[in-house]
């Protein structure tokens, strides 16, 4: 048996180039179902899991998928904004627990979340070096982008505008590094997180100037009646917090109307849930909508699926297709060898041997596709949930 082996495999190894075209086809007809089934699998436990661990969305009307997107993975388009009433509203029915999330402006690539501690403690966020957020201009990195960036607690981080052409409203602010987080292999590793606050101050919504009443800002009062005074263009606008003009940032209007473009409702039970759900869907006039992520990313899932289910289809087609196509390429090669058949038969060997030696070529052809597969399948399962990762923070 081994010298027939030998021989199978001397003359694949001869024909090179028909041998791997052969291995090539087959290895990716029985690896691209394989492969797909398990980077499908593992795409739908990285997204259900963050969307099974956060009950509720509270966000303007729009589109579901945009919201629960932007809220999680800090990834969809801009999705508007609504008021902090919002939040409030949440937090006044004592239903659940409201998280505010501003979730608009990034750093050098990376999204800037707007938030309050406790969505450190919702999501069991754990500092690995440097502290939590304490005073504005403070900022904490998940893991990969301290990494990235190469940024360590005491560093500085520079917030980027939304267009080189926006000259007001929203303008860099430096901010400080306090501390970066413990891995957490989410996409919390992806964001910078600041106060809410300091999410308004690079929106434009809070400020901090020089002192109007100093001799050097003279230039810039326009008027003075009483305690009101008119500052004009000039006025020097800080685009740093120290703590020198920390107690000179100050905001404007109300708190209800500042934006947020989420908020993580976190209620203690299911009945409190479908109350605060009921609420929302029974307001005659709404201007914002409630929404559980993990129904919405069931829905998306739902698609996926279907997808799949079409490009597998595609797969088995085109592997049957393969296949007929590798038996007429050993039925040709069969007419082509007559005379070496023919010399194997004058060197005594019996039909049933030569039948075996043709038959071990389509054998071992075979078993290294499977192998490959099997390989190629394994690499998938390994590092495919990484894979992904990485395309969805592209």
């Amino acid at each position: 048996m081994t010298e027939i082996l030998y021989l199978a495999w001397r003359y694949l190894a001869f024909h090179r180039v028909k041998t791997t075209i052969l291995v090539t086809s087959i290895t990716l007809i029985l690896y691209l179902p394989v492969g797909l089934r398990v980077l499908v699998d593992q795409s739908s436990f990285q997204l259900t899991s963050r969307a099974e661990a956060t009950p509720l969305i509270v966000g303007t009307r729009g589109s579901p998928l945009e919201l629960v997107l932007n809220t999680l993975y800090y990834r969809a388009d801009y999705p508007g904004v609504m008021s902090y009433a919002e939040a409030s509203r949440v937090e006044d029915s004592g239903l659940a627990r409201a998280i505010p999330v501003y979730v608009r402006f990034r750093a050098r690539g990376y999204p800037i979340v707007g938030t309050t501690l406790d969505y450190f403690a919702f999501r069991n966020l754990r500092m690995a070096a440097g502290r939590s957020l304490t005073i504005l201009g403070d900022c904490v990195l998940g893991s990969r982008v301290a990494a990235a960036l190469e940024l360590e607690p005491g560093d500085e981080i520079i917030s980027s505008p939304e267009s080189v052409f926006d000259l007001a409203g929203v303008y860099p602010l430096k901010m400080r590094v306090a501390g970066v987080l413990d891995f957490s292999d989410s996409a919390d590793d992806d964001a910078i997180f600041v106060d809410v606050k300091t999410a308004w101050i690079i929106d434009g919504i809070g400020h901090g100037h020089q002192d109007l009443a100093a001799p050097e800002a003279v230039s810039g009062v326009l008027s003075r009646e009483g305690n009101r005074v008119v500052a004009n263009e000039s006025v020097v606008e800080y685009n740093e917090i120290t703590p020198e003009n920390i107690d000179s940032f100050h905001f404007h209007g109300d708190l209800s109307d500042y934006p947020l473009t989420a908020v993580i409702a976190v209620p203690p039970d299911q009945r409190s849930s479908t109350l605060l759900q009921g609420r929302y869907e029974a307001a005659a006039v709404e201007t914002a909508q409630i929404v559980a992520p993990a129904t919405v990313m069931d829905e998306l899932l739902d698609t996926v699926l279907t997808v799949q289910r079409f490009v597998v289809a595609g797969a088995v087609i085109v592997g049957v297709a393969t296949f007929a196509s590798t038996a007429l390429v050993f039925l040709l090669s069969l007419r082509l060898r007559r005379r070496e058949i023919e010399t194997l038969f004058k060197l005594g060997g019996s039909r049933s041997r030569v039948a075996t030696i043709m038959t071990s070529e389509v054998v071992v052809v075979l078993m290294t596709s499977v192998a490959l597969a099997a390989g190629l399948t394994f690499l998938t399962g390994q590092f495919g949930a990484a894979a992904i990762r990485a395309i969805m923070r592209m």
